[in-house]
């Protein structure tokens, strides 16, 4: 990690935590039981093998999506849009972002200011079988 991206690091880091001293307590987040089988299982070290392959899917880039809302117009009222125009979407005011990784739901989240910066604070993640349900 370079210098920057540490300093970078740091500061979310202090920004956010300073954020939550004066919000709401955390709210502990829930956990999916896999059963005694997968517990057992993540308490064995991996082999290399298995950590080769790990690291290999670790390093795969993704493209993470906030997304507002949406909303379909006209070709004709797109061609008339200019500074100043306003679109309304579907989503109403205060209703908790949609957040994409490749297209797919996986959270929902609020707004946050970070350093002049806008990011994203989960509020809600999707869990896998949910996820899984929706491919189908």
């Amino acid at each position: 990690m370079s210098d920057e991206d540490q300093k970078l690091a740091d500061e979310w880091a202090a920004a956010l935590s300073a954020q939550e001293s004066s919000d709401e307590a955390p709210v502990p987040a829930e956990m999916e039981d896999f059963g005694e089988d997968a517990t057992e299982a993540s308490k064995a070290p991996l082999s290399r093998e298995e950590r080769k392959k790990l690291d290999a899917i670790l390093d795969i880039p993704v493209t993470i999506t906030m997304e507002v809302g949406h909303a379909k117009i006209s070709i004709r009222n797109l061609l008339q849009l200019n500074q100043g125009s306003v679109i309304e979407l579907e989503r109403l005011a205060g209703e908790p972002l949609d957040v994409l990784v490749n297209g797919t739901l996986i959270a929902h989240g609020e707004v946050v200011v970070v350093n002049d910066k806008f990011g994203i604070r989960l509020t809600d993640v999707i869990s896998q079988v949910e996820r899984i349900k929706k491919l189908k």
